[in-house]
């Protein structure tokens, strides 16, 4: 085989990986794994009040790690649409936290609301590894 034959086939070889690589991507549909559920911490403290009117079940949360947080070194804040609802509970924020510092997607969402007087009992969240 001379040197034109080689890089020909070596080039059509990886033209062939090239095209068939989105193909694969797009036919593995992300899943979703529950790695917790907990309450919203601190409820009391922040925004919840004040939207408790407008939270549905369902409903797509947001974390942010606060790594400067004074109370707690893997402080995780949960937002609605930008607005401060409270935090993982530190006893259950090990995992999410280092999740969140390892750049890894989670989705959170709202899986209970309580009508209680319990701010502990007001909010449940869903957290989930995407994959």
């Amino acid at each position: 085989m001379d040197r034109r034959s080689f890089f020909s086939r070596l080039g059509a070889l990886c033209g062939g990986v090239l095209v068939s690589a989105p193909a694969v991507a797009q036919a593995a549909p992300k899943q979703r794994i529950e790695l917790q559920r907990s309450a919203v911490a601190g409820f009391q403290y922040h925004d919840g009040e004040k939207l408790w009117a407008s939270l549905r079940i369902g409903d797509a949360l947001t974390l942010a790690r606060e790594a400067d947080n004074v109370y707690d070194k893997r402080a995780v804040r949960v937002d609605w649409h930008g607005r401060k609802l409270g935090y993982v509970p530190r006893l259950d924020n090990a995992s999410v936290s280092h999740l969140l510092d390892s750049g890894v997607p989670l989705e959170i969402e709202i899986v209970s609301l309580r009508e209680s007087v319990n701010p502990w009992d007001r909010i449940g969240l869903a957290v989930h590894l995407i994959v």
